[in-house]
């Protein structure tokens, strides 16, 4: 795979602003593709977008989990940068609490901004790419969604929920020229949890993993690239886990 070998392709990235979505994005951007950056916050959506190699990118303002407000995402995006070929779902939240704690909001909160806004996002996007016989749609799902953890049956459920519609949905778009594939991240750091991992909790976790090390968001820049290039045409409703052998 060349440096563009995503020239052309306008990919949508929602979740973008910091974390996994911004280092996703760096890294479509890097190899050619025109960015459209979702999320809630529009300072640090721009801050990002202005940073981006090549271009032109953008960005949009939506609450995934809100139809309205997805169509209308989508809508700009693709008046501004053409249709969508490239669909990286990474919008997402983590709450955990023990099973007789949780309450049926916090239930909700984890399907809906998890699996519901996976739906919505896909449903907007996918259209362009069944007019354009290509298409990619990657799920960011987790390690919760091919396990069970204690004390996150909320976001696990909803995470399972994303690789059921991930494997579903490829069954449907297998003779379009479409691929939906779901990646599963295992333990990240992010600037949202960088402090985490110097707790006695965070390096019990490290200890577990093979190599004693916590990922980096760019750890996930190969399988990435991969699933969103001309050369995952075979790869199709894959569930596949960067997680250093955690769930071996």
């Amino acid at each position: 795979m060349t440096a563009s070998f995503l020239h052309g392709r306008h990919a949508v990235v929602t979740g973008a602003a910091r974390g996994i979505g911004a280092a996703i994005a760096a890294s479509l951007a890097a190899r050619g593709a025109r960015l459209t950056l979702l999320g809630r916050s529009a300072g640090p959506l721009e801050q990002l977008c202005a940073s981006l190699a090549g271009g032109p990118h953008g960005t949009v303002l939506a609450d995934v989990a809100e139809p309205a407000q997805v169509q209308a995402a989508f809508a700009a995006a693709r008046s501004a940068r053409g249709p969508v070929a490239i669909l990286v779902n990474n919008a997402g939240a983590a709450e955990s609490a023990p099973f007789g704690t949780t309450s049926l909001e916090l239930w909700q909160r984890m399907l809906s901004v998890n699996l519901t806004g996976t739906f919505l996002c896909t449903k907007a996007a996918l259209p362009d790419m069944l007019a354009a016989g290509w298409g990619r749609v990657i799920n960011i799902a987790s390690t919760a969604g091919q396990k069970g953890y204690a004390y996150a049956s909320a976001y696990a459920a909803a995470k399972h929920g994303v690789i059921g519609l991930t494997r579903s949905l490829a069954l449907e778009t297998a003779r379009a020229g479409v691929t939906v594939n779901a990646l599963c991240p295992g333990y990240i750091a992010t600037e949202i949890n960088r402090d985490y991992w110097d707790t006695d909790g965070g390096k019990k976790l490290i200890g577990m993993l093979p190599r004693r090390r916590v990922g980096q968001p760019e750890d996930l820049d190969g399988l990435l690239l991969l699933l969103a290039s001309e050369h995952s045409g075979f790869v199709n409703g894959a569930v596949i886990a960067a997680d250093d052998g955690l769930t071996l």
